[in-house]
């Protein structure tokens, strides 16, 4: 069986001649839950929507449950096994709750009655109120409980607590994390919000103007990476900018703050060729690394 829920290579995507997607080459393990992160406007809405075939990409490839999503029939297919909620969260504005549960359930033969008891329950939905008077925090909690219940293998979420206050936003994040661990679920969610990565995902996928520019598991990310800091008696020599396993540099008069990966051991060996007065060794945070690539690029 093949470990990988999606996997893309070489994907493109361009809109009136501006490319969206320079060549994605994505993967997520079955059973993870992966944060795709990046500023808005990066690529990730479009990237989640060729995987859902709501776009056709100008190149590259897709596979979804490690088969080729190469025609619309085989995206009808695909589509059976998840569960998806949309940047939109569009719903039946003349159903309410309740209805809008019933009228769902017979288009999905795995419908889970005891996950729709549940999720009524965590996120207290009421069932006889109009979709249209529901809060935005309601409208996204009833799209989740809608995609969760359906009994798919994989969850793909575009932003799924944008503009929801922080109580909901944990009671979501508390959901997604209980699915993920209770039934195995696969999960693929958008976001800006880096905190509310760092607390549910297990791996990182960071795009910055359509490339993929981090990809891991995020406990291995952060063994990786180092943040090293040197002082030097005069200005940090620019030699700082060219030592290998080195990612990214900013100085500023004697200081210089280094983004190191790999064999941090040997690349303090070769700053400490330079001279410096101090060298000093932190770990980084899913931010730093966020924030240095974005700005390198």
């Amino acid at each position: 069986m093949n470990d990988l829920v999606i996997q893309t290579r070489g994907l493109r995507k361009s809109y009136d001649g501006t490319p969206a997607l320079r060549g994605i080459d994505l993967a997520v393990p079955r059973g993870s839950i992966c944060g795709f992160v990046g500023r808005n406007g990066a690529g990730k809405t479009t990237t989640l929507k060729l995987l859902l075939n709501l776009l056709r990409p100008d190149a590259g490839d897709i596979f979804l449950f490690g088969e080729p999503v190469d025609s619309e029939a085989a995206g009808v297919q695909a589509r059976r096994r998840i569960g998806f909620v949309t940047e939109e969260k569009q719903l039946y504005p003349f159903m309410t709750v309740g209805q809008t549960i019933r009228f769902t359930r017979p288009f999905f033969p795995g419908w889970r009655r005891d996950l729709e008891a549940r999720y009524l329950d965590i996120f207290q939905l009421p069932e006889n109120k109009p979709v249209p008077k529901l809060s935005k925090g309601m409208r996204t909690q009833l799209m989740l409980l809608l995609a969760m219940a359906r009994g798919a293998e994989l969850l793909i979420l575009d932003e799924p607590t944008d503009g929801l206050d922080p109580a909901v936003t944990e009671e979501v994040l508390q959901a997604l994390a209980g699915l993920a661990a209770a039934e195995g679920t696969s999960i693929l969610f958008s976001s800006h919000q880096l905190a509310e990565v760092e607390q549910i995902a297990d791996r990182v996928c960071l795009i910055d103007r359509g490339q993929i520019v981090i990809d891991g598991a995020l406990d291995d990310l952060k063994t990786e990476y180092r943040r090293i800091l040197l002082v030097f008696s005069g200005d940090a020599p620019a030699a700082v900018a060219s030592l290998e396993g080195v990612d990214h540099v900013r100085t500023r008069g004697r200081t210089a703050s280094l983004l190191a990966h790999g064999d941090i051991d040997a690349t303090l060996n070769r700053a400490r060729e330079l001279q410096p007065e101090s060298v000093e060794v932190h770990p980084v945070t899913l931010k730093e690394l966020f924030l240095d690539h974005v700005k390198e690029a």
